[in-house]
C-alpha cells in the first residue's frame, strides 16, 4: 500500500495533461482574439468597397 501511494504521489502524467490544456487553452484565446479583428478589419474594408462601387 505503501508503495501504491508513493507512485501515485510522484506521478506527474496528470500535471502535464492540465498544462498542456491550459496552453491550448491560451492558443485558442490568441486565434480567437487574432480572427475576430481580423474579421472586423474585413469587414469594414468591404463595407468601403460596397459603398465606392454604388
Amino acid at each position: 500500500m505503501k508503495n501504491l501511494v508513493s507512485r501515485f504521489v510522484k506521478d506527474e502524467s496528470g500535471a502535464t495533461a492540465i498544462e498542456y490544456g491550459l496552453i491550448a487553452a491560451g492558443i485558442a484565446i490568441a486565434i480567437i482574439t487574432a480572427v475576430n479583428g481580423l474579421g472586423t478589419k474585413l469587414s469594414t474594408n468591404f463595407n468601403t468597397i460596397s459603398s465606392s462601387l454604388k
